[in-house]
C-alpha cells in the first residue's frame, strides 16, 4: 500500500509505548502519561521502495504528531523482509511491519489468514479480522515471544501470466513459476501441478516476471503499477480475475515490550482502519487497465475451489496451516454463502 492513515501510526506508537507486560499490576493512569514512559520507540517497516517509499514516507511524516507526548519514534525502512524479520528477532526492532505470509513465523493463526482460497472477498477478511479485534481473540494473538499487533487488508493475490492462454490448472503444466524461497510448501504445490517452481523473494520475483525468467507470478494488483508487471504481461499476456487469496500486512512484536491491554487497543484501531486501509488498495488496483483481466469459466473456479480446498486440508494435515483459523475461515464462508457444497460436509 502506498500510505499508512495517521490513525494506523497512532496505534503502532501507542501499542509500543505502554507500560512492559510483565509490569506487577494495573496502570490507571490517562493514555497520555502511560505514552510518556516509553521515550523511544524502534518500529521497522517493510516497503520496497525504501526510504523514499510511499509507506515509509508515510510513517514519516506523522511522527512529528506524537513529540507532545515526549515519545520519539524511530523509523527503519527494510527492502528486504527476510533482513528486517532477522533484525526484529535480534531485537533491533520493538515491533516490524510485514506480509501475512512471513509473519506465519511468529503466529501460525494468523499467518493462515492468507491461506489459499480461505477468504474469497474482502468481506470474508472483514468479517474475520472483527473475530480477531474482539478481546475473546486475545489469547491467540501471542505465541512465544511475540504478539500479533494489528492485520491490515492488502488485496486479493492474482495469478500473472505472460500468455493469457495460460487460464487453467492444466495448462500451467510446464510452465515456470515464481515462488518464494523461504517457503517450501510453494514449491511442492507448484510441482504437483507440472509446473517448474522458480524459489525467489518478494523482492526479486517482479523482476524475473518482466524479464520473462518466469511465466506465472501471485502478486497483488497493487504490485502492477508499483512493481511495472505491465511489462511481463506485454504483449500476450493477462491477470486471471480470480483472487487465489487475501493479503495482509501484520504488525508483529515483543511480547515483553508490549502490554496486553494496548496490544488490544492497537488491535481493535487497527479494524477499525480497515476502511482505511482499503480505500487505498483500491485507489492503487483502479489503475489496471480492464483488458489485462483474463475471465475464467465458472467449472474452472470450481475446480479451483475443490483443488485449493484439497491444498489447505492437506497442509492443516502437515502443521503448516492452523487448523483452528481454517474452520474459522470455513465458518464464515458458509455465513456469507451457505449453498457452497463444503457447508455441507465435516472437513474444513
Amino acid at each position: 500500500m502506498k500510505a499508512l492513515p495517521l490513525s494506523t501510526l497512532l496505534i503502532l506508537v501507542a501499542a509500543l509505548a505502554g507500560p512492559l507486560a510483565g509490569s506487577a499490576g494495573a496502570d490507571e493512569r490517562p493514555l497520555r502519561e502511560r505514552l510518556a514512559d516509553r521515550r523511544n520507540v524502534d518500529i521497522c517497516i517493510w516497503d520496497l521502495v525504501g526510504r523514499h517509499g510511499p509507506i515509509f514516507t508515510a510513517a514519516q511524516d506523522q511522527t512529528t504528531r506524537f513529540l507532545q507526548y515526549g515519545i520519539t519514534v524511530n523509523l527503519e525502512p527494510y527492502t528486504n523482509e527476510a533482513v528486517m524479520v532477522e533484525e526484529l528477532k535480534a531485537g533491533r526492532c520493538d515491533a516490524a511491519l510485514m506480509t501475512g505470509m512471513r509473519a506465519r513465523l511468529f503466529n501460525q493463526y494468523t499467518g493462515t489468514i492468507d491461506s489459499i482460497g480461505g477468504l474469497p472477498t474482502q468481506e470474508h477478511l472483514r468479517m474475520l479480522l472483527k473475530v480477531l479485534a474482539d478481546p475473546r481473540s486475545a489469547p491467540r494473538m501471542t505465541q512465544g515471544e511475540y504478539v500479533i499487533l494489528g492485520v491490515a487488508p492488502a488485496g486479493g493475490a492474482y495469478i500473472f501470466v505472460n500468455d493469457k492462454r495460460i487460464n487453467t490448472l492444466g495448462k500451467a503444466a510446464g510452465k515456470k513459476v515464481a515462488v518464494l524461497d523461504y517457503d517450501p510448501v510453494q514449491a511442492e504445490m507448484v510441482g504437483d501441478l507440472g509446473a517448474a517452481p522458480v524459489p525467489t523473494d518478494i523482492v526479486h520475483a517482479p523482476g524475473l516476471f518482466n524479464n520473462g525468467v518466469v511465466d506465472v507470478l501471485a502478486a497483488p494488483l497493487a504490485a502492477y503499477q508499483l512493481m511495472e508487471l505491465y511489462k511481463g504481461m506485454d504483449p500476450d499476456g493477462g491477470i486471471i480475475d480470480y483472487p487465489l487469496a487475501q493479503v495482509t500486512l501484520q504488525l508483529v512484536g515483543h511480547k515483553d515490550r508490549v502490554s496486553p491491554e494496548l496490544a488490544q487497543i492497537t488491535r481493535e484501531l487497527f479494524f477499525q482502519s480497515y476502511d482505511d486501509f482499503l480505500g487505498r488498495v483500491r485507489q492503487e488496483t483502479k489503475v489496471v487497465p480492464q483488458h489485462w483481466f483474463v475471465t475464467i469459466p465458472d467449472e474452472d473456479k470450481r475446480e479451483y475451489e475443490v483443488m485449493m480446498r484439497e491444498a489447505r486440508q492437506e497442509l492443516r494435515e502437515r502443521g503448516y496451516y492452523s487448523a483452528d483459523m481454517l474452520v474459522l475461515q470455513k465458518k464464515i464462508r458458509c455465513k456469507l454463502d451457505n449453498t457452497r457444497a463444503e457447508c455441507s460436509a465435516p472437513v474444513q
